[in-house]
C-alpha cells in the first residue's frame, strides 16, 4: 500500500479520457455507424445494445498494464474523468434521454474501483473528475451532451452534482491512492462565476465529511476565467487544500490556429511561463495544469515557417516534425513544471497521436522518465 501525498507532493500524470466518459474523437470505432456524438446520444440511440459495448470497452480501454507502463517510466498521477450517473439509477431527468427515464449503462463504479487497487499497487494518486454535470455543463461532447449547457439552470441538477461528488468522498476517503477530487470539468464562460464560487464552496463542504484537507485536495476549474476572478474567495478560513485547476491548449482560436510551430514553441515556453509566474506571485492557492497536449490544427501542425537555413520549405518533413513534436513537448513542460501538478490529455486515443501520452512517448516526442 503506497502511503498517503502530502499536500505539496508533486503530480505529473494523464489523464484517462475516454473511458468512463465517452468521447467521440478519442474512439471513433465504438460510434461507427451511429448518429451518436456524445455519451448520452450513443446510450439513447443504442438502448440495451449500448451496455455490452461498453463494459467491453471499460475492461480493454485501460488496464493493469497501463498502470504498470505508466509507473515504470515515473508517472505517479491520473486524473479520471467521470460522469454524473456512475453511481447508477437516481439521476435528473434530461429531455435528451428522451423515452428513456435512465438510458446510462451502469457498471463503471466497479471499474474505477479496480483502477484504485491498480493505482494502490503501484503507488500511484488518482484525481477524481467529475467530467460530466446533468444537464452538461459546458455544451461540449465531455460533458455528456453536446450543444447543451443546462446544468446551471436547475436546483436538481446541481444538487445532483454534488451528491456524486460526496458519494465519491465517503467511497474512496480511505484510500492512499486519492489525491483529489476535482468538483467539476470546465464550466462554460458565461456561467456567473458566483454561482460557481457557491457551488464549489458547497462541494468542498461535502467533500471534506469523509476527506481530510491533510489528505485530499478539493480541485476547482477556472471556468475559462482569470484566477483573479476567485481571488478571496478560497483564501479564507475554512478553506485548505483547495488546488486550481488551468487547461492549457494551442488548438481551438484563431490565432493559434494561425500560428507558426516557432509562435507555438514560443507561446509555451515564454507566454505561459510567464502566466505562472503571475498566478503563483498573486495567488494564494496552488495550480495544476489538468489538461494539455501536443495536439496543433492538423494543417497548422506541418507549417514550417521560413527561416535563414529553410528558405523554400514550407511544409515539414519528417526528421522536422518529430523535431517540432519534441521542441513543443519541452516547451510546455519547462513551464508547466513551475505548478504542483499536470495532467497530459489523455493516456490513449484510436488515431490521434499527438494527442495520446503514449503514442507520444514511443515516438520520442515526450521524455521516456519522469522521475
Amino acid at each position: 500500500m503506497a502511503e498517503k501525498p502530502t499536500a505539496l507532493t508533486k503530480l505529473r500524470g494523464v489523464n484517462l479520457g475516454g473511458w468512463l466518459v465517452l468521447e467521440k474523437w478519442m474512439t471513433p470505432s465504438l460510434f461507427k455507424g451511429l448518429a451518436a456524438v456524445d455519451e448520452t446520444s450513443f446510450c439513447v440511440e443504442l438502448g440495451a445494445k449500448a451496455a455490452p459495448i461498453l463494459r467491453k470497452h471499460w475492461n480493454s480501454f485501460i488496464t493493469h498494464q497501463d498502470f504498470e507502463w505508466l509507473a515504470s517510466i515515473g508517472i505517479n498521477a491520473v486524473r479520471i474523468p467521470l460522469g454524473h450517473w456512475l453511481f447508477g439509477a437516481g439521476y435528473p431527468y434530461h429531455s435528451s434521454y428522451g423515452a428513456n427515464s435512465e438510458p446510462y449503462v451502469s457498471g463503471g463504479l466497479d471499474i474505477l474501483d479496480r483502477a484504485f487497487n491498480w493505482a494502490e499497487y503501484f503507488g500511484m494518486n488518482i484525481l477524481l473528475d467529475l467530467h460530466a454535470a446533468p444537464g452538461c455543463q459546458n455544451g461540449f461532447d465531455n460533458g455528456g451532451i453536446k450543444d447543451v449547457c443546462e446544468w446551471h439552470t436547475k436546483a436538481d441538477y446541481i444538487e445532483h452534482a454534488l451528491k456524486v461528488l460526496e458519494r465519491l468522498a465517503e467511497r474512496y476517503h480511505q484510500s492512499p491512492a486519492l489525491r483529489g477530487i476535482q468538483t467539476l470539468n470546465e464550466p462554460r464562460w458565461d456561467i456567473p462565476t458566483a454561482l460557481l464560487s457557491d457551488y464549489h464552496a458547497e462541494a468542498y463542504r461535502r467533500i471534506r465529511r469523509y476527506c481530510p484537507p491533510e489528505q485530499v485536495a478539493v480541485v476547482i476549474h477556472d471556468g475559462f476565467r482569470s484566477y483573479k476572478e476567485y481571488q478571496g474567495v478560497f483564501e479564507s478560513a475554512g478553506f485548505s487544500n483547495v488546488v486550481f485547476d488551468i487547461h492549457r491548449y494551442q488548438c481551438f482560436v484563431p490565432e493559434d490556429i494561425n500560428m507558426d510551430i516557432y509562435g507555438h514553441i514560443r507561446k509555451a515556453a515564454i507566454d505561459w511561463k510567464n502566466e505562472a509566474d503571475d498566478i503563483i506571485d498573486h495567488f494564494k492557492l496552488p495550480v495544476y495544469l489538468g489538461e494539455w497536449s501536443l495536439g496543433l490544427d492538423p494543417k497548422m501542425s506541418e507549417l514550417w515557417a521560413k527561416g535563414p537555413f529553410n528558405h523554400n520549405l514550407t511544409k515539414m518533413d519528417a526528421f522536422q516534425t518529430n523535431l517540432a513534436h519534441r521542441a513543443f513537448a519541452a516547451a510546455q513542460l519547462v513551464s508547466f513544471e513551475k505548478y504542483l501538478g499536470w495532467f497530459f490529455w489523455s493516456y490513449k486515443t484510436e488515431d490521434a497521436p499527438g494527442w495520446c501520452f503514449r503514442d507520444c512517448v514511443e515516438n520520442g516526442w515526450l521524455p521516456d522518465k519522469f522521475g
